[in-house]
């Protein structure tokens, strides 16, 4: 198995991780993985850490098969703004063949011609032997690091704190960081995210379902639902049941609050030499210093043309921006962040 230093950037999303995967794949040793975790586990009934060894075939399949429910997301009009590959759309389309996993987000980070690539991947891939999925993911990294001359892998997906575990367990020399905001603003940019917003609103099914996954639904489950919630489960959905639907920002704050709580709990397991945090604010007011500390932390050197490019990448516009909400609905959200910001204090 590989032994190149490999580091997960985690946290809620929305916390100015998209740019710092724009800014990681310009360092010349780095190899990029913008949204994998992302890409290959957003399915609920895919999993992209299983404990089974898998053959080539059945590994290909995780990172390669739709997403079943990106693809439900973008035939309804309803995508993700990181969703890269429907912006240049190649020979794959949500609407017909489905989108495979890999091009949504991750290889377009790497190349203007992610067909070509995946073509490129898929008989190597599909050739491995029957091992467990570390070693699948590692012959992965080694096989894109030499394609792209790089030495080092960065993976970043949004909403991945609760992967820390699982991540652990199957790469337990990984490093760790995570990268988080000031909680009311992050929970503010989560209310007007088509992607959070659907996850509130899938919450709220297993919710008023009884069930703990939305594979467990069953057809007499989705007939008991109100329909603006069972609208949602279509194979295409009105965009506006996602989009328009009235959703108390409150909501983003509890969720907020309860990923960082948790999150933070399951970091502070990890040895310290392996784990490290990255304030997006702190990122914001002093960057050519988070960017140098992120760059060693990751094994790589903070190269000084990188440092200055990152620089100029950041919008220090978006810090603040829930102080203009009125004093009262400010006032709720601060509330609903409290556990969170709690527990971000007691870590640091």
């Amino acid at each position: 198995m590989s032994v190149r230093p490999l580091t997960f950037v985690v946290g809620t999303g929305r916390s100015g991780s998209t740019a710092l995967s724009s800014i990681v794949n310009l360092h010349p040793d780095v190899l990029s993985l913008n949204e994998l975790l992302a890409s290959v586990g957003a399915d609920p009934r895919r999993d992209p850490l299983p404990d089974k060894p898998l053959s080539g075939v059945e590994f290909w399949s995780l990172l390669a098969d739709p997403n079943r429910v990106f693809d439900r997301m973008i035939r309804s009009g309803a995508p993700l703004p990181e969703f890269l590959y429907n912006r240049s759309p190649g020979r794959f389309s949500a609407e017909t063949t489905g989108i495979p996993a890999l091009c949504l987000m991750v290889l377009p980070h790497l190349t203007d011609d992610p067909d070509t690539l995946l073509d490129e991947l898929a008989p190597r891939v599909t050739a491995w032997p029957s091992r467990p999925v570390a070693a699948h993911y590692a012959a992965l990294f080694d096989l894109l690091c030499a394609r792209f001359g790089r030495r080092a892998v960065i993976e970043r997906s949004g909403y991945s704190l609760g992967w820390v575990p699982r991540l652990r367990e199957t790469f337990p020399e990984a490093r760790f960081v995570h990268l988080f905001r000031n909680g009311p603003d992050c929970a503010l940019s989560m209310s007007r995210h088509s992607g959070y917003r659907m996850i509130t609103q899938l919450r709220e099914i297993e919710e008023s379902a009884g069930v703990s996954s939305l594979a467990d639904l069953t057809e007499e489950h989705i007939r008991s639902l109100p329909p603006e919630l069972a609208g949602l489960l279509a194979d295409r959905f009105d965009p506006a049941l996602v989009l328009e639907r009235p959703l108390p920002v409150t909501r983003f704050g509890s969720l907020w609050s309860r990923i960082i709580t948790d999150g933070v709990a399951m970091l502070n397991k990890i040895p310290a030499r392996q784990r490290t945090t990255l304030a997006y604010e702190d990122l914001l007011a002093a960057p050519e210093r988070e960017l140098a500390r992120l760059a060693e932390f990751a094994g790589v050197e903070p190269l000084r043309d990188w440092l200055d490019t990152g620089q100029a990448m950041l919008d220090s516009g978006r810090r603040g921006a829930a102080l203009r909400l009125p004093p009262e609905e400010l006032s709720a959200l601060r509330e609903s962040c409290a556990p969170g910001m709690a527990a971000l204090r007691g870590a640091r």
